[in-house]
C-alpha cells in the first residue's frame, strides 16, 4: 500500500470517528436535556401536591411549583459543580430549596420543611409504584435501601 493511500485511509477513518463521536455527543446532550425536562415536570407536580396539602390551595400554584423546581434544580447543580466540598454543597442546596419553598408558597420555615419532607415521601412513593409497574423494584431496593442497611 502506498504511503499516501495509507495516510488517506488513516485521515478518513479519523474523520469518520470524529463525526461519529460528534453525533454520539449530540445524542448524549439531547438525552440529558430531555431527562432534565422530565425530572422538572415530575418535581413540579410533586411540589405542587405537597404544597397544596401543607400550605393550602390559596397559597400554591402550578407556576410557583415550577419556579421552585426550576430555580432549585439550577442552583443545586451550580452548588454541586462549583463547591468542592460535597457536604457544604448539599447543605446549601437544602437551604436554597427550603428558602424557595418558604418565599414562593408564603409559609414559615416549619411549613417549608414539612413541604420538603412530604415532597420526598411523594417522590419515593411514585418511584416505588413506577418500579413495581416496570418490574425493576430490585434495582430501586438496591439503590435506596441497601446502602442504609
Amino acid at each position: 500500500m502506498p504511503a499516501i493511500q495509507y495516510l488517506a485511509t488513516i485521515f478518513f477513518n479519523a474523520a469518520a470517528n470524529v463525526y461519529r463521536g460528534l453525533w454520539q455527543r449530540v445524542g448524549e446532550l439531547l438525552f440529558g436535556i430531555v431527562l432534565f425536562f422530565v425530572e422538572l415536570l415530575v418535581l413540579t407536580m410533586v411540589l405542587y401536591i405537597a404544597g397544596r396539602i401543607v400550605a393550602g390551595e390559596k397559597r400554591t400554584s402550578l407556576a410557583s411549583a415550577f419556579a421552585i423546581a426550576l430555580l432549585g434544580s439550577i442552583l443545586s447543580s451550580v452548588f454541586v459543580a462549583f463547591i468542592p466540598y460535597s457536604i457544604l454543597a448539599l447543605f446549601l442546596s437544602i437551604l436554597v430549596w427550603l428558602l424557595l419553598i418558604k418565599r414562593l408558597y408564603k409559609t414559615g420555615w416549619l411549613g417549608a420543611i414539612a413541604i420538603g419532607i412530604l415532597a420526598i415521601i411523594i417522590f419515593i412513593a411514585i418511584l416505588v409504584l413506577l418500579a413495581l409497574l416496570f418490574g425493576i423494584f430490585h434495582i430501586i431496593y438496591e439503590w435506596l435501601i441497601a446502602p442504609i442497611l
